[in-house]
């Protein structure tokens, strides 16, 4: 079986070879004849023509019409230099589904034979015709990624711009009605238990699908998009045109005077309507006394005294002795603390000493008067002392490091 194998894979390659070489060395009249439709055949000799018309790169469609490229050949070509008008996609999703089970099945048989060199090869085949799928469905997004970026731009008009929309929206139909035949709970069922399998046929073609299927929906929302701007720019064209001919009709013809109408046309009476503002006209002395008569008919309002009061004054501060006692005495008792670091000439700890002193201050308030009064000293007078913080995390889950005790001691000289 191995050297069946062997054997017809060197047959393969050979022929393969001999077939691109044959492409290479014609490739200037194989391409005139893309771009022609047809073929010259006054520029191959008889056995040249003999040879591609063999390797099925040419064809005679009828007796009476030249020679042409075959559709695949034409296909590859317009593929490689993304000829859009040219390029057709194969969307044909259920084949590719078919062939995926088949060679699952294969696959399967080949494993349970115990002929793992087939099975291998198998996997393999199974592995390109995934990838074939997906490459079809990304070749497809390229295409009509390329049309919006390429035709709707260079057409001769609005009209051609909605065809070139219109067959763009139903080739984008077809590919997502082609997504839609990929059942990934068959393609579960059909992974089963097998790890390569599951990777190949769930796990790599869900992502690839997933992110073709989020890519056809944005070339969706372009093509509406541009759809409705060429509506817009259609029906202002249709106007402008249908205006034209008209006045080529009614050469005589003059636009009436609207702004001096009771009865203005909807299609001009667009500016929003003015509101109009009275005033008093003080120089119409005989109107006077009318306007007398209506400001002495305006109710008045009763004016309520109210007994006076004295407003609090807000330019004071407000002060409590006992508050203001207690801050004074903290203070004193943090002043003392690096006085006793002076006096010592060593590291105190600040929660130590207010045990040992058995002062009545909260630890947390007690750290914050020492940290306030180390940043309150001048520059010269805070380079004495150096300060060390006993931190630590609030949590295993949380990095916010918390101060828990703080050293003061002198700067050595």
């Amino acid at each position: 079986m191995a050297a069946f194998d062997s054997k017809t894979g060197s047959n393969l390659f050979s022929i393969g070879s001999e077939r691109l070489a044959l492409l290479g060395k014609h490739h200037k009249a194989l391409m005139q004849g893309y771009l022609d439709g047809f073929v010259d055949e006054t520029a191959f000799s008889d056995i040249a023509l003999k040879k591609l018309i063999n390797a099925r790169i040419l064809w005679r469609p009828d007796e009476q019409q030249p020679l042409a490229l075959r559709p695949l050949v034409s296909e590859l070509i317009a593929s490689m230099v993304a000829d859009e008008n040219r390029r057709q996609i194969n969307a044909d999703v259920a084949e590719k589904l078919e062939q995926i089970r088949n060679r699952v099945q294969a696959y399967r048989d080949s494993q349970f034979k115990g002929d793992y060199s087939v099975a291998e090869l198998q996997l393999q085949r199974l592995t390109e015709h995934v990838h074939d799928l997906s490459g079809q469905f990304e070749e497809a997004i390229d295409s009509l990624w390329h049309r919006l970026n390429s035709d709707f731009g260079f057409v001769s008009s609005l009209d051609d711009k909605i065809r070139e929309n219109e067959r763009a929206q139903k080739q984008l139909r077809r590919l997502l009605d082609g997504l839609d035949l990929l059942d990934f709970t068959e393609l579960i069922e059909l992974a089963e238990g097998n790890s390569h399998l599951r990777k190949l046929l769930v796990s790599q073609l869900q992502s690839q699908l997933s992110s073709h299927h989020s890519s056809l929906l944005e070339v969706q929302k372009r093509l509406i998009e541009l759809l409705a701007k060429f509506r817009q720019q259609q029906s202002r064209s249709m106007l402008i045109a249908n205006m034209a001919a008209f006045l080529r009709q009614h050469p005589k013809y003059h636009p009436a005077d609207y702004a001096n109408r009771s009865e203005v046309p909807n299609l001009l009476n667009q500016a929003v309507a003015i509101v109009p503002q009275a005033a008093i006209a003080l120089d119409r002395s005989s109107e006077r006394q009318l306007l007398a008569e209506l400001v002495l008919s305006l109710p008045r309002s009763v004016n309520s005294s109210l007994p006076d009061q004295h407003s609090a004054s807000f330019a004071a501060p407000f002060v409590d002795d006992a508050v203001a006692a207690r801050q004074q005495a903290l203070q004193l008792d943090v002043e003392n603390f690096y006085l006793r670091v002076i006096d010592h000439g060593s590291s105190l700890s600040a929660l130590d000493y207010l045990a040992q002193q058995q002062l009545a201050w909260d630890g947390e308030i007690w750290l914050y008067q020492i940290i306030a009064e180390y940043q309150a000293l001048p520059v010269d007078e805070k380079q004495m002392f150096v300060m060390l913080r006993d931190e630590a995390p609030a949590s295993a889950m949380n990095s916010l490091l918390l101060i828990q005790d703080i050293s003061i001691s002198l700067q050595a000289a």
